[in-house]
């Protein structure tokens, strides 16, 4: 599988070995935050995985001490609000693709996996963390609205009152609380877990692909109530909070969003 390299120090590669597609994400100078095009890249990359019939699992990691920082903020400085929201429904577009993979996925989360590049992890089927792990979706301070889709990946493992307290206050789960939470199905040491993941990846790969994909679809059914990822009144960026998040956050300061009429949900 070709990969082309998405911006200097800028790149997702594939490892493909014995039923196992190990997919990294590298940006480690600003923690793997992906562009646009890297998450446009991403979504290729997670359908042509399929292309090779022995590939039966995902391994999806971040280089070094990092999963992903999810979207690079600002980038979205540069942006129209239109481009930006297009942004996130390219996202979203790669999140799905690794959700609805017909193979399993395996997250392997050696740090933190933050607001999108939390999702990207939830849209795992299983995840494996270390103690470096930490999970969290603080997009308070950015003006960021989550739809329907982003906001059950959460409220199907934490619950809703957990889902919450995720946004209104923006905290960030460590690596013992995502696993008691279930964001994380396993908790090893950093040392063990390429290795534990590598284990777990041949362990996977020798069952049944009929009964895998069986189960991936029961589950699927049972808890996709669902039917569409984008209402019509529904979008991923404030008009008015999010240019003042993002010019905040590219600022190094604290958003001043003006207080407006609340409307009823």
């Amino acid at each position: 599988m070709k990969i082309k390299r998405i911006e200097s120090k800028a790149k997702i590669t594939v490892q493909e070995s014995a039923g196992m597609a190990i997919i990294t994400i590298y940006r480690p100078h600003l923690k793997n935050a992906l562009t646009s095009k890297m998450w446009q890249e991403l979504n290729v990359v997670g359908k042509k995985v399929l292309e090779n019939p022995k590939n039966k699992v995902v391994l999806l990691r971040g280089s070094g001490t990092q999963f992903t920082a999810g979207s690079d903020i600002k980038e979205f400085h540069q942006m129209s609000l239109g481009e930006a929201e297009e942004a996130f429904v390219q996202m979203e577009q790669a999140i799905s693709t690794f959700e609805n993979l017909p193979i399993p996925t395996v997250g392997v989360i050696n740090g933190p996996a933050m607001g999108a590049g939390l999702e990207l992890a939830l849209a795992c089927d299983i995840r494996i963390g270390s103690e470096n792990a930490k999970m969290g979706i603080p997009v308070g301070k950015l003006g960021i609205t989550l739809n329907n889709k982003f906001a059950k990946r959460l409220v199907d493992l934490i619950g809703p009152t957990r889902t919450k307290d995720l946004v209104y206050t923006g905290r960030i789960f460590n690596a013992e609380e995502a696993y008691e939470y279930g964001m994380l199905n396993y908790l090893v040491s950093e040392k063990q877990l390429d290795r534990f993941a590598m284990t777990k990846g041949k362990i996977i790969c020798e069952q049944s692909s009929s009964s895998l994909l069986a189960i991936k679809r029961a589950v699927a059914t049972n808890i996709n109530t669902i039917q569409k990822f984008w209402e019509e009144d529904t979008k991923f960026v404030d008009a008015y909070d999010f240019p003042e998040g993002v010019a905040s956050f590219v600022e190094k300061r604290k958003p001043k969003f003006k207080p407006r009429k609340t409307q009823q949900y």
